[in-house]
């Protein structure tokens, strides 16, 4: 039987703490529609509840080193998980490691392989960052694809982009690339630094205004596709170099300023 709004509010903190520790993220977001007690309670982003959710859910190997140093709080590191790479839909020369943040590219020969995130977006606003944890080869893109668009093709080629399905940005010449088209440099300015692996790029899709948007080390680096279609987009990456692995962290809404 679902509680009353005044019997869920009577509720001591900890007892909610011993129920909630119980319940699995959607089973939380349900909760916190109940009353204004338990959407405050579960607002608290470091709160024990978040903190056996985050251990339940993500590996060990995750919660170590500077993986999620961009999600500093038990509840983003839980949405960050729930927004990873999605290990059912990509290449089958790509495989998610047991973080689950990060995709390996088996060493094939002329194939280029892609994978998607686990959830889309066709409305608000998102930021989350990428990064090469190994060589970048001749071609490697992030950017953003559609459901329909392919996550593996023969050759070493800019797969993401490809089509018009896909849009992409090749961090080995700095192009941007959809429906096949290079669509000029990025960023747009005179000698433009080169990507080094490591580097964290922050991706800002706005649904709101239909464009996505490139950050490198807090510097904007400006504006990439406008004219997006209201779809669901999903987070993506195409890489060719063997070996070579990529991690995705979501971030939530971009901060503004």
């Amino acid at each position: 039987m679902k509680p009353s709004n005044m019997a869920a509010s009577n509720l001591p903190f900890r007892v909610l703490e011993v129920l909630f520790s119980y319940l699995d993220l959607p089973d939380l977001f349900s909760c916190s529609l109940v009353c204004k007690k338990w959407h405050d309670f579960l607002q608290d982003e470091n709160n024990s509840v978040w903190r056996l959710v985050c251990l339940r859910n993500l590996n060990k190997e995750a919660l170590k080193g500077d993986l999620l140093c961009s999600v500093p709080t038990y509840k983003a590191k839980v949405r960050a998980f729930y927004h990873s790479w999605n290990a059912n839909d990509c290449s089958r020369n790509v495989h998610v490691k047991p973080n689950g943040f990060t995709l390996h590219r088996n060493p094939v020969a002329q194939s280029t392989d892609g994978a998607r995130g686990k959830v889309g977006f066709n409305s608000g606003r998102h930021a989350w960052e990428v990064w090469w944890e190994g060589p970048l080869g001749t071609v490697a893109v992030v950017g953003l694809a559609t459901k329909n668009a392919p996550m593996q093709c023969q050759g070493y080629v800019a797969l993401l982009g490809s089509d018009d399905q896909s849009w992409g940005w090749n961090l080995v010449d700095n192009y941007l690339i959809h429906n096949g088209d290079n669509q000029g440099n990025f960023p747009q300015c005179n000698n433009a630094p080169k990507y080094e692996v490591g580097d964290r790029i922050r991706v800002i899709l706005d649904m709101e205004d239909n464009y996505v948007a490139f950050e490198r080390g807090y510097e904007f680096l400006g504006v990439a596709f406008r004219g997006l279609p209201n779809v669901n987009l999903y987070p993506a990456v195409s890489a060719v170099y063997g070996n070579t692995e990529v991690a995705m962290v979501y971030l939530g809404p971009p901060l503004d300023g």
